[in-house]
Protein backbone atom coordinates (compact mmCIF):
# COMPACT_ATOMS: atom_id res chain seq x y z
CA UNK A 1 0.00 0.00 0.00
CA UNK A 2 1.35 3.36 -1.22
CA UNK A 3 -0.32 6.67 0.39
CA UNK A 4 1.42 8.89 -2.23
CA UNK A 5 1.49 12.67 -1.24
CA UNK A 6 -2.59 13.38 -1.47
CA UNK A 7 -2.86 10.13 1.11
CA UNK A 8 0.19 11.82 3.17
CA UNK A 9 -2.03 15.05 2.91
CA UNK A 10 -4.89 13.52 4.31
CA UNK A 11 -3.60 11.88 7.07
CA UNK A 12 -1.39 15.12 8.23
CA UNK A 13 -4.67 16.96 8.39
CA UNK A 14 -6.67 14.09 10.39
CA UNK A 15 -4.20 13.99 12.97
CA UNK A 16 -4.01 17.63 12.94
CA UNK A 17 -7.67 17.51 13.81
CA UNK A 18 -7.50 14.40 16.75
CA UNK A 19 -4.47 14.84 18.76
CA UNK A 20 -2.42 17.44 20.09
CA UNK A 21 0.69 18.07 18.55
CA UNK A 22 3.17 15.75 20.93
CA UNK A 23 0.69 12.86 19.45
CA UNK A 24 0.67 13.97 16.07
CA UNK A 25 4.28 13.19 15.01
CA UNK A 26 4.52 10.18 16.33
CA UNK A 27 1.24 8.71 15.24
CA UNK A 28 2.42 9.43 11.66
CA UNK A 29 5.80 8.59 11.36
CA UNK A 30 4.67 5.34 12.59
CA UNK A 31 2.05 5.25 9.95
CA UNK A 32 5.08 5.92 7.30
CA UNK A 33 7.64 3.79 9.00
CA UNK A 34 4.60 0.86 8.91
CA UNK A 35 4.15 1.48 5.25
CA UNK A 36 7.83 0.92 4.24
CA UNK A 37 7.99 -2.60 6.01
CA UNK A 38 4.87 -3.10 4.42
CA UNK A 39 5.98 -2.34 0.98
CA UNK A 40 8.84 -5.14 1.79
CA UNK A 41 7.36 -8.26 0.38
CA UNK A 42 10.74 -10.05 2.15
CA UNK A 43 10.18 -8.46 5.67
CA UNK A 44 9.97 -11.15 7.98
CA UNK A 45 8.46 -11.33 11.37
CA UNK A 46 10.05 -11.80 14.53
CA UNK A 47 10.02 -11.43 18.66
CA UNK A 48 9.31 -7.70 19.81
CA UNK A 49 7.76 -6.22 16.31
CA UNK A 50 3.83 -4.87 16.80
CA UNK A 51 1.69 -5.87 14.44
CA UNK A 52 -2.07 -4.80 13.57
CA UNK A 53 -4.36 -7.38 12.64
CA UNK A 54 -7.17 -5.60 10.95
CA UNK A 55 -10.49 -8.13 10.17
CA UNK A 56 -13.00 -6.45 8.02
CA UNK A 57 -16.13 -5.69 10.07
CA UNK A 58 -15.12 -7.56 13.10
CA UNK A 59 -14.21 -5.30 15.38
CA UNK A 60 -13.63 -7.07 18.64
CA UNK A 61 -11.10 -9.35 16.62
CA UNK A 62 -8.51 -6.05 15.39
CA UNK A 63 -6.37 -5.06 17.43
CA UNK A 64 -2.27 -4.20 17.70
CA UNK A 65 -0.33 -6.99 19.02
CA UNK A 66 3.46 -7.51 20.30
CA UNK A 67 5.23 -10.73 18.61
CA UNK A 68 6.28 -12.43 22.29
CA UNK A 69 10.16 -13.86 22.96
CA UNK A 70 8.67 -17.31 21.97
CA UNK A 71 7.23 -15.81 18.37
CA UNK A 72 4.32 -16.08 18.72
CA UNK A 73 1.10 -13.67 18.81
CA UNK A 74 -2.24 -14.06 20.64
CA UNK A 75 -5.60 -13.39 19.04
CA UNK A 76 -9.44 -13.62 20.11
CA UNK A 77 -11.21 -17.05 18.67
CA UNK A 78 -8.11 -18.65 17.55
CA UNK A 79 -5.75 -18.06 20.32
CA UNK A 80 -1.97 -18.71 20.07
CA UNK A 81 -0.62 -18.04 16.15
CA UNK A 82 3.25 -18.38 15.11
CA UNK A 83 4.38 -14.96 13.51
CA UNK A 84 8.11 -15.00 14.37
CA UNK A 85 9.85 -16.12 10.69
CA UNK A 86 6.65 -15.69 8.31
CA UNK A 87 6.11 -12.52 6.15
CA UNK A 88 2.71 -10.14 6.89
CA UNK A 89 1.86 -11.84 3.89
CA UNK A 90 1.94 -15.70 4.86
CA UNK A 91 0.50 -14.70 8.34
CA UNK A 92 -2.34 -12.91 6.80
CA UNK A 93 -2.84 -16.34 5.10
CA UNK A 94 -2.30 -18.52 8.57
CA UNK A 95 -4.79 -16.07 10.39
CA UNK A 96 -7.37 -16.44 7.27
CA UNK A 97 -7.28 -20.38 7.55
CA UNK A 98 -7.66 -20.32 11.32
CA UNK A 99 -10.67 -17.77 11.44
CA UNK A 100 -12.52 -19.63 8.49
CA UNK A 101 -13.69 -22.12 11.16
CA UNK A 102 -15.78 -19.33 12.94
CA UNK A 103 -16.27 -16.30 10.42
CA UNK A 104 -17.45 -17.13 6.68
CA UNK A 105 -14.84 -15.29 4.63
CA UNK A 106 -12.99 -13.54 6.84
CA UNK A 107 -11.16 -10.70 5.17
CA UNK A 108 -7.75 -10.17 7.11
CA UNK A 109 -4.62 -7.92 6.74
CA UNK A 110 -1.35 -7.62 8.42
CA UNK A 111 0.60 -4.30 9.00
CA UNK A 112 3.96 -4.11 10.96
CA UNK A 113 3.96 -1.09 12.59
CA UNK A 114 6.87 -1.37 14.48
CA UNK A 115 9.67 -3.21 13.01
CA UNK A 116 12.18 -3.96 15.79
CA UNK A 117 13.18 -7.68 15.32
CA UNK A 118 15.78 -6.51 12.07
CA UNK A 119 18.43 -5.52 14.05
CA UNK A 120 22.66 -6.04 13.27
CA UNK A 121 25.26 -5.39 15.83
CA UNK A 122 28.11 -3.07 15.39
CA UNK A 123 31.57 -2.78 17.04
CA UNK A 124 34.57 -1.48 16.54
CA UNK A 125 36.10 1.90 15.17
CA UNK A 126 33.52 2.95 13.68
CA UNK A 127 31.71 6.61 14.96
CA UNK A 128 28.72 5.16 16.66
CA UNK A 129 28.66 1.87 17.21
CA UNK A 130 25.86 -0.07 19.13
CA UNK A 131 22.63 -2.21 18.21
CA UNK A 132 21.21 -0.94 14.86
CA UNK A 133 17.45 -1.55 13.53
CA UNK A 134 17.16 -2.24 10.06
CA UNK A 135 13.85 -1.65 7.98
CA UNK A 136 14.79 -2.61 4.52
CA UNK A 137 17.07 -4.92 3.01
CA UNK A 138 20.60 -2.91 3.74
CA UNK A 139 24.24 -3.55 2.16
CA UNK A 140 27.70 -3.43 4.53
CA UNK A 141 27.89 -0.31 2.23
CA UNK A 142 24.72 1.27 3.24
CA UNK A 143 25.14 0.20 6.67
CA UNK A 144 28.38 2.22 7.41
CA UNK A 145 27.01 5.65 6.98
CA UNK A 146 24.23 5.19 9.63
CA UNK A 147 27.22 4.25 12.09
CA UNK A 148 28.65 8.07 11.48
CA UNK A 149 31.51 6.52 9.18
CA UNK A 150 34.82 4.85 10.29
CA UNK A 151 36.90 6.76 12.74
CA UNK A 152 40.46 7.23 12.20
CA UNK A 153 41.86 4.27 12.76
CA UNK A 154 39.78 1.74 10.92
CA UNK A 155 40.89 -1.00 9.04
CA UNK A 156 38.34 -1.27 6.25
CA UNK A 157 40.22 -4.44 4.25
CA UNK A 158 39.60 -6.60 7.48
CA UNK A 159 35.58 -5.99 8.11
CA UNK A 160 34.22 -9.10 9.87
CA UNK A 161 30.81 -10.22 9.26
CA UNK A 162 29.91 -13.07 12.05
CA UNK A 163 26.66 -14.72 10.89
CA UNK A 164 24.78 -17.38 12.61
CA UNK A 165 23.16 -20.31 9.77
CA UNK A 166 21.64 -23.39 10.92
CA UNK A 167 22.77 -23.20 14.57
CA UNK A 168 26.54 -22.89 12.83
CA UNK A 169 28.76 -19.61 13.43
CA UNK A 170 29.37 -18.38 9.99
CA UNK A 171 33.05 -15.74 9.51
CA UNK A 172 32.99 -13.68 6.22
CA UNK A 173 35.69 -11.25 5.97
CA UNK A 174 35.02 -8.45 3.87
CA UNK A 175 37.37 -5.63 2.16
CA UNK A 176 35.16 -2.13 1.93
CA UNK A 177 37.57 -0.69 -0.29
CA UNK A 178 37.30 -2.72 -3.36
CA UNK A 179 33.64 -2.06 -2.76
CA UNK A 180 33.63 1.52 -3.03
CA UNK A 181 36.05 0.94 -5.79
CA UNK A 182 34.05 -1.20 -7.85
CA UNK A 183 36.81 -3.79 -7.34
CA UNK A 184 34.42 -6.46 -5.50
CA UNK A 185 31.31 -6.06 -5.62
CA UNK A 186 30.06 -9.10 -5.20
CA UNK A 187 31.39 -8.32 -1.16
CA UNK A 188 28.84 -6.11 -1.01
CA UNK A 189 26.30 -8.50 0.91
CA UNK A 190 23.05 -8.15 2.52
CA UNK A 191 22.42 -8.11 5.98
CA UNK A 192 21.22 -10.74 7.54
CA UNK A 193 19.41 -9.93 11.19
CA UNK A 194 21.31 -11.08 13.75
CA UNK A 195 24.42 -10.33 12.28
CA UNK A 196 27.76 -8.57 14.15
CA UNK A 197 30.07 -6.57 12.09
CA UNK A 198 33.30 -5.97 13.65
CA UNK A 199 35.55 -3.19 12.32
CA UNK A 200 39.19 -3.51 13.69
CA UNK A 201 41.93 -1.55 13.95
Amino acid sequence: MSFGIIGIAILLIYYSAAYPQTEKEGLLKKQLQAEVVADSENYIIGSEDILYIHVWREDALSRSVPVRVDGYISLPLIHEVKAAGLTPLQLKEEITKKLKEFIESPNVSVTVMEANSFKVFVSGQVRTPGVIRLRSETTILQLIPMVGGFTDWANQKKILIIRKEDGKEKRITINYKRIVDGKDLNSNIILKSGDTIIVPD
